[in-house]
Formats: C-alpha cells, sequence, structure tokens
C-alpha cells in the first residue's frame, strides 16, 4: 500500500462512521478499507491504481454508468442559476416542474402528484406518515397497521427499518414498530413444499396474507408496502401470478398498496416502473436511487389521485399538510434527474435494459444451471442473484459460519469485479448499469464464474464440502 493511501485510510479510520462496517475491526485495521478515487463507464478506479467493475451500479444505482460530464455540467449550470430555495408554501423551481410532470408521465395509470425527499429511507417514512393521515381524514383511526413482508427492504430510519424485513436491520436497535407486521416472502426457492407450482405458491402467499389481516382486523390494516422484485432481501422476482392474487387480497379488504421502487424504478428490469412490468396498480409509489442515477441524492413519493383527492380536502378541514424536508425539491437534485432522464431516453436504456437484461439472464442460466454449489439463479433485466448450495437437489444451505457467499465477493473483487453479497443468505447479486454492453456481461460472468470455482476448489482442497 502506498503512503498516500495508507495515510488517508488511517485518517478515515480515526473520523468517518461507516454504513453496515464492523466497527471495531475497521478502527483497529482488521478490517480491508479502498479509498475510491475516479470512475468511468461501469468501472470504478482506487488509490491504488486498481480498476474494478462496478457489477452492482453502486448500490443498484448508477444506471447511466459513471463519469458522464453531461451530467457535472447540468449540475453546475443549475447551481450557477439556482443554488437552493425550499419548497414550503407553494415555492417551487423550474427544473422540479419539469421533473414532476415527466415522472407523473412516466408512471403507472392513475398517478397525481409528486412529494420529494433525499433518500428512499425519508421517502418511505413520508409514506407511512400519508397513509396514517389518510385514514385520519377518513374517519378510521385504528387503520393504521402496515404489512410488508419478510426480507423485504424499505430503509434503515425507524418506520423504514421497521418495515425492513430483515433481521440485521432490526436486531438491537428496539425494532419493528409495532404497528408494522411482516407476512410471508414470494421466496420460490425457499418454499416448504416442493411439490408446489410457482402459482400455487403465489396464492399460497396470497392466503397468507389474507389470513394475517382477517388476524389482525380489516378494520385496522391500512396498507401493504413491498418491492416490485425484492432487492437486498436476496433479488428474488415475484412467482407467476404473485402481484394478482395479492392485488386481489389488498382490493378486498380496502388496503393500499405502496410499491417501493427505489430499486426498480426508471429502468432497471427493462420497463419504466417495475409495477407496471407486473400490473401491480399501486396507490402510491417510492423512488429515488435510478430517478438520478445516483449523481445528487434525490427521492420522491407518487401520489396516485385516489389518495390525493383526500389529501387536498383534507386540508379544508385541518389546513396545511403538516410535513416537509428543507431539502425537498432541491433544484440541484431536480437538474440532475432531469438530466438523468434525459441520457436515458436519448439513449433508450430501458429498452436496452430489457434486451441485455434478457441476455445476462440467459447467459447466467448457461453458465450456472449445473454448477454443483449454484443452487439458484435468478433475476428479471439488469438484476440477477446466485444462491449457493451444499446440495443442489435438496436445496439444502451452507453452514452459515463458512460464509460462502463473503467468500465468493471477496474473490470476485480479488478477480477485479465487485458483485455483492446479500445479508442473511449465501447469495451473490448483481446489478449492473443500465449502459452495460453483452461483452461487458461476458466479462462479469466469466469473473464470477472463476471466482465461484475458486471457492469451491477451497472448500473441496480444505474438506469443508464435497460433491453430492
Amino acid at each position: 500500500m502506498d503512503k498516500y493511501t495508507e495515510q488517508m485510510l488511517q485518517l478515515d479510520r480515526e473520523h468517518v462512521f461507516h454504513a453496515s462496517t464492523h466497527l471495531k475491526q475497521y478502527a483497529n485495521g482488521e478490517a480491508a478499507g479502498r479509498i475510491i478515487t475516479g470512475a468511468q463507464g461501469i468501472c470504478i478506479q482506487d488509490s491504488q491504481g486498481m480498476e474494478l467493475i462496478d457489477g452492482f451500479a453502486g448500490l443498484y444505482c448508477v444506471n447511466i454508468g459513471y463519469g458522464r460530464k453531461e451530467m457535472a455540467e447540468a449540475i453546475y449550470e443549475q447551481a450557477k442559476k439556482l443554488a437552493y430555495y425550499h419548497t414550503y408554501v407553494g415555492h417551487t423551481n423550474e427544473a422540479l416542474v419539469t421533473l414532476s410532470k415527466r415522472i407523473i408521465k412516466m408512471a403507472p395509470e392513475g398517478m397525481s402528484k409528486v412529494y420529494y425527499g433525499m433518500s428512499g429511507s425519508d421517502a418511505n417514512e413520508t409514506q407511512l406518515k400519508l397513509v396514517w393521515y389518510y385514514n385520519n381524514l377518513l374517519g378510521r383511526p385504528n387503520k393504521k397497521k402496515i404489512i410488508s413482508r419478510e426480507r423485504g427492504y424499505h430503509g434503515s430510519s425507524i418506520a423504514s427499518g421497521s418495515m425492513t424485513g430483515l433481521p440485521l436491520f432490526h436486531a438491537h436497535f428496539d425494532l419493528p414498530l409495532d404497528r408494522i407486521k411482516h407476512t410471508l416472502s414470494p421466496y420460490y426457492y425457499h418454499r416448504q413444499d416442493s411439490e408446489m407450482s410457482e402459482l400455487e405458491f403465489s396464492h399460497y402467499c396470497a392466503a397468507q396474507l389474507e389470513q394475517m389481516i382477517l388476524n389482525e382486523g380489516p378494520d385496522t390494516v391500512a396498507a401493504m408496502i413491498a418491492e416490485p422484485v425484492l432487492g437486498t432481501g436476496g433479488i428474488v422476482p415475484p412467482p407467476e401470478g404473485y402481484w394478482q392474487a395479492i392485488r386481489a387480497v389488498l382490493d378486498k379488504y380496502d388496503v393500499l398498496l405502496i410499491a417501493d421502487e427505489v430499486v426498480c424504478g426508471f429502468g432497471r428490469i427493462g420497463a419504466p416502473f417495475g409495477s407496471i412490468y407486473y400490473d401491480m396498480r399501486p396507490d402510491l409509489i417510492t423512488v429515488a436511487k435510478g430517478l438520478t442515477s445516483a449523481y445528487q441524492p434525490l427521492s420522491g413519493v407518487i401520489v396516485s389521485e385516489k389518495v390525493w383527492r383526500e389529501l387536498e380536502n383534507g386540508t379544508d378541514a385541518w389546513g396545511p399538510f403538516g410535513h416537509g424536508y428543507t431539502y425537498s425539491g432541491h433544484p440541484i437534485g431536480a437538474a440532475a434527474a432531469n438530466c438523468n432522464l434525459d441520457i436515458i431516453e436519448r439513449e433508450n436504456l430501458i429498452q436496452q435494459a430489457a434486451d441485455h437484461g434478457a441476455y445476462l439472464q440467459q447467459r447466467m442460466a448457461q453458465t450456472f444451471a449445473e454448477h454443483p454449489i449454484v443452487g439458484d439463479s435468478r433475476g428479471v433485466g439488469m438484476l440477477h442473484a446466485l444462491e449457493f448450495s451444499a446440495h443442489k437437489q435438496q436445496r439444502t444451505q451452507f453452514d452459515p459460519n463458512l460464509k460462502v457467499g463473503p467468500m465468493v465477493a471477496a474473490a470476485c473483487m480479488q478477480n477485479g469485479l465487485i458483485a455483492r453479497a446479500m445479508p442473511h443468505g449465501d447469495i451473490l447479486g448483481f446489478a449492473p448499469p443500465l449502459v452495460a454492453s453483452k461483452d461487458d456481461i461476458d466479462l462479469i460472468i466469466d469473473k464470477a464464474h472463476h471466482a465461484i470455482n475458486q471457492v469451491m476448489d477451497s472448500l473441496v482442497s480444505s474438506k469443508q464440502w464435497q460433491a453430492k
């Protein structure tokens, strides 16, 4: 390690509080750090000159790729013109007006307005408040419970962390909140009854949801929040017929649907929104990541006409809507989002995500269908996951202490590829920038294949696993 990198990392260890990090190991230098100094296309570079293919687009977010000068110029020009003004009491800015019109045009039918924040977590906090406010307006003070799903990811703040269905985000934080409930995840690979078809499993999930609503009391259940495709919980596309079965239950008991499109929105799975792709018909939509391709922090809550009518009429009785953030509708964020959408439209990246996504799914299936330790290869569009198994036919998991998923992710890194070890399972996730070419996809898969073989050979040589 060169002296500059060593000094900077030491300062970092002394002063920076990192997310998702073993704090003591990092502070003591036992856990590695990396200083990212540049990025271009689908690659990032570190301070020691190493180049890595970013097979996860940051955190599913750098959809247009790195180093877009057009984005930097749009941000700069907006900063020169108007760096900031708030959006309270009717104040707005040109970039925001343009952006909002575009989002509503792209969104599923029946959407009306956009409320802005800075992250998916704060947007989902807003969702919770909107749902509670909405039911208070309708004279339903008990209809406040939110149903999420096991393994769902909706953020890591208090309310959004409660809606997240991963124990890592609950343990030792006194979460989840009592009003948040979690129903069965649509994780077909983990089904208990191996004889179930996908359609049968979807109806089973819907039946479990309905039973939860009945047990809690339909007059107490306000909304369900769900990702079109489970993201951090394992990159799990819904099984056949899932959303149709779920929507029927929600309609039956007058339960709103919040589609968390933070990952899927703006082209990730080859459609403008995952809720369009799966015909979810949501009442509220959460967006972030792909809205600006992470060049600026910006999130949004898209409100349907149905919900908006009640909110609008409610202000006659209750006065101004008492919710706001200092940076809501930030003009620089809006300018970045407009430029990002310009690039997506001009380069036809949503269709490219559909086409190259189909290629990604095909190549992954061909490469790993018979691999001895790959139990499941699944995905949609430019999302894919490989789940590792000690026994393919029985879907047996490896001993968690072996940390096979993190071992594979580390081996990928050594081979110049960033792929993500997903939490609570031996799962390797892929979410390349939407600009990735077919040649890029081939290279990503070749590097992952090599890394997986390295780990398998290590498991065999150490006698921790043998083919069955």
